[in-house]
Order: structure tokens, then C-alpha cells, then sequence
């Protein structure tokens, strides 16, 4: 499909049976269900000494949702993206339909780091995240997962395995589980609005 036909109604779909969207180079969405998928757990990221004195510094100031399109404009990377202006628009649609949300880690009044990703039910799907200073999207990460774990979500998906995403605590189960975990965690409302 085209960038231009994606709509908030085919992500909450489509994320609901477990697949997410990516733009391939031709700037066509595919959409992807891998067999393993990468998890957080509930109680928060893996934290290195080091990180743990940047937190504890206050070094950045957290904020949530204050800039949602600012933060998911600065994920585009240079080469190999999978976002697109479409993908902005239609994330950020989301945002004001009230089931995207951000974390943000800000410095001296700029925006430095952050992340974001859809919230369905008590399932936050972290979709990506950006940094302009040393450690503000482990900050940004470490925060928002801090969040849903206040707010009692039940998974905290990164979706695709990596080396970084494993240094800070991730780890995969099969998608027979992610789906299962994934129905129960839908027949809740969206608790971060409490709704």
C-alpha cells in the first residue's frame, strides 16, 4: 500500500492482531508480525550505574505528550528510514486522537531525546526514539516505562530485537505468547487516559 492511504483506523486494526507498519525504500508500507518480539519488562529498563547518576542528576528535565510531532520528526534518520512524512501525519493524527504519546527529555529549554508509541488498552508499543545529548533516549525510554508501569500497563513492546534494546534489558518471546498477552491486555480501556 501507499503511504498516503495509511489511516489511524488500519494502525489500531492492524496493532490489535499484533503487526506494525515500516516504509520501504520506494516509500510502500509493508506490514510486519515477526515470529519473536522484543518486550520490556513491567519494571523498568535495564540501568548502568552511569545511567542511573544521569537520572538521579537531573540533567534533563521529562516531560510527556508537550511535543509529540517535534519528537517523532526527530527520529527520521539520515539513511535506512522507516518513517515517512506519511507516518508522521498519521502517528501524529493518533496523538490527537489521544492513543499516541511521547516522553521527552529536555535541556536548557531544548528538546534533546525522546520517544514514542501508540497506547491500545494496557499495551504501550514503543515505536522509536532520538537523542541530540549523550543519554537522553535511555532517559526518554527509562521514563516512559516508568510511566506505564505506574499506570499498570501490562506489556511494554519494542518490537523488533537489537543489540542496543538488549543492553538495556529487552527480551523476546515467541508471537503465540505476545499474542495471548496481547488479547488480555486489550480488554482493558486505555488506562493512561483512564479511559
Amino acid at each position: 500500500m501507499k503511504g498516503e492511504e495509511l489511516t489511524t483506523e488500519m494502525l489500531r486494526y492492524a496493532y490489535s492482531r499484533g503487526w506494525f507498519p515500516m516504509t520501504m525504500e520506494k516509500g510502500d508500507v509493508h506490514w510486519f508480525q515477526p515470529y519473536r518480539r522484543a518486550l520490556f519488562q513491567m519494571s523498568g529498563i535495564h540501568v548502568s550505574r552511569s545511567l542511573h547518576r544521569v537520572i538521579k542528576s537531573g540533567e534533563f528535565e521529562i516531560r510527556f505528550d508537550t511535543s509529540f510531532h517535534e519528537v517523532i520528526s526527530a527520529c527520521f534518520r539520515p539513511d535506512d528510514n522507516w518513517l515517512s512524512e506519511h507516518f508522521v501525519r498519521v502517528y501524529t493524527e493518533a496523538f490527537e486522537e489521544g492513543w499516541a504519546h511521547c516522553s521527552e527529555c529536555w535541556k536548557d529549554g531544548v528538546l534533546v531525546g525522546g520517544t514514542y508509541g501508540l497506547a491500545l488498552g494496557c499495551c504501550f508499543t514503543a515505536e522509536s526514539m532520538f537523542h541530540r545529548v549523550t543519554n537522553a533516549s535511555k532517559v526518554a525510554l527509562w521514563a516512559m516505562v516508568e510511566k506505564c508501569r505506574n499506570l499498570s500497563f501490562e506489556i511494554f513492546d519494542a518490537q523488533i530485537m537489537n543489540p542496543h534494546l538488549k543492553s538495556l534489558g529487552a527480551y523476546e518471546v515467541p508471537h503465540e505468547d505476545y499474542m495471548l498477552r496481547l488479547d488480555r491486555a486489550l480488554r482493558r480501556g486505555n488506562v493512561w487516559d483512564g479511559f
